[in-house]
């Protein structure tokens, strides 16, 4: 099985959101807004992806 990757965008400021939220973006490795990280797509990583898809967007 190939390594599959995606690329992950923050694109809206947690400021306002619960912490959760904030845990799981900072999880997924985002930092600031517009910042681009490339992770591994596993079930864990789509799961965390879902729970915050009002402030990323996903990059093929």
């Amino acid at each position: 099985m190939a390594d599959k990757k995606i690329r992950v965008k923050l694109v809206k400021s947690t400021n306002g959101c619960k912490q959760t939220h904030r845990d799981t973006v900072r999880g997924l490795g985002l930092k600031r807004i517009r910042q681009t990280v490339e992770l591994e797509d596993t079930p864990a990583v789509r799961g965390m992806i879902d729970k915050v898809f009002y402030l990323v967007r996903v990059q093929d």
